[in-house]
Order: C-alpha cells, then structure tokens, then sequence
C-alpha cells in the first residue's frame, strides 16, 4: 500500500509551503529573525540561536532549538493545545534579486492537523510578504 501523501515513515504526517519573493535572501532572513520573529513563532518571544535553547511565547507555544545557521532554523514547536512536538524548519534560499521562503514541519499527529498547519503556514508566508513589501 502507497503512503499517504504527507506521511512518512519516519516522521509521521508532515507539510511543507513556500514561496519566491522579490527580496535578496539577506533581507528575508533578517526580517525572519528580528522583527518578524512574531509573525512565526509569535508574540513575547526573541529567537534563541544557541542550539538547545528554550523559548516560549506569550500564547503559551514552547520549543527547543535544534540548529541555527545564516540561512535557516529548526526547532521544535509545540502550542499549549497539542500533546506533543513538531519539528519546524524556516529555510531562506537566496537567488540574487529575489529568495524563496521554505516552511517545513514534521511530527503532525494526523491529517486534521497537517491540513491545519498547512493552511496556518500559508498565511504566514503572505503576512511575512506584505511586511517586507512595506519595508
């Protein structure tokens, strides 16, 4: 029997969105980790990037970092109502001019909730587009 789309064997259900936006990799990431910061992770909180760092928001949301480069972050990820982590990856590629933003997560209980934060995902890459587009 196929797997599912989504889920794998190893990780469970997981989801990925991206997108290509008019801004160098640079700047992206800079707005990723400062003052966008809010808008992904959310509000009360400054991203750790010492590996094995905590964090928690004002919502409630813990994590641990995993690993922290000049162009990408994983972390675990775990909102107040979910009895278990996820894995979350923001990865910045930059291609001169423009860069694309990568959102990946792993370790989703079941398919409701790889759709919830497919859609959730979705939303956060277009308000981390119309920030920089006012920047």
């Amino acid at each position: 029997m196929a797997n599912e789309a989504g889920k794998t064997g190893r990780s469970g259900w997981e989801t990925a969105v991206s997108r290509t936006m008019p801004y160098p990799g640079s700047r992206v990431w800079e707005f990723l980790v400062g003052d966008g910061v809010e808008i992904w992770l959310g509000p009360g909180v400054e991203l750790p990037r010492e590996r094995g760092a905590g964090y928690e928001t004002e919502h409630g949301t813990t994590g641990e970092i995993r690993s922290y480069s000049e162009d990408r972050v994983r972390l675990t990820w775990r909102p107040t109502d979910w009895d278990h982590d996820s894995l979350l990856e923001l990865e910045v590629a930059d291609l001169g001019k423009r860069s694309t933003l990568k959102i990946r997560q792993e370790r989703l209980a079941d398919v409701a909730e790889k759709a919830e934060q497919r859609a959730y995902w979705k939303q956060v890459v277009e308000r981390v587009e119309a920030a920089l587009a006012e920047r």
